[in-house]
């Protein structure tokens, strides 16, 4: 029994827990295994500890420790600081985007150079269609009494009246 417990305990150093009788047996006493790990992780305890170490406790200078703080700092602190602080190229697009929609804005009341510039476009091309109505419309008057004149003649030279 002893020559299998030392090959059991082998094999679990070695991570190798495959083998059918610790499965066989490890059905019949898991209170055994329980120990042996206890007794395992003891040992693992001792093993780390060589020489002057478990004597000798050296810190790192460098080595930051976490320190312990109060849940009312942590609230006033969150609350003092609703508002992160912004990178410069984040400042920077905000402003772009502020600008932006000012000029948008200024656009659409018509107040900027570009506003001015399209509305009068905008008015010489409406006055350039009315003219044209105009005209067409002229020209469809003056065709419509030709029209009338020639048929008036055409009538005369037949003899017809109406």
């Amino acid at each position: 029994m002893k020559r299998e417990e030392k090959e059991r305990k082998w094999r679990e150093e070695r991570g190798d827990t495959g083998s059918s009788e610790d499965e066989a047996r490890g059905k019949d006493d898991g209170a055994s295994e329980s120990e042996t790990e206890s007794s395992s992780e003891e040992s693992e305890a001792e093993v780390k500890a060589k020489g002057v170490e478990n004597l000798i406790h050296v810190e790192n200078p460098n080595r930051v420790q976490k320190k312990a703080k109060k849940l009312s700092t942590l609230n006033e602190s969150v609350d003092s600081s609703v508002k992160p602080e912004l990178s410069r190229r984040e400042r920077k697009q905000l402003d772009h985007q502020r600008a932006q929609a000012d000029y948008q804005r200024l656009h659409a009341k018509g107040k900027t150079e570009e506003a001015r510039a399209d509305l009068a476009r905008l008015a010489i091309i409406k006055q350039q269609r009315e003219e044209a109505a105009k005209r067409r419309e002229e020209e469809k008057k003056e065709k419509e009494a030709a029209k009338q004149t020639k048929t008036a003649q055409v009538q005369r030279a037949l003899g017809k009246k109406t």
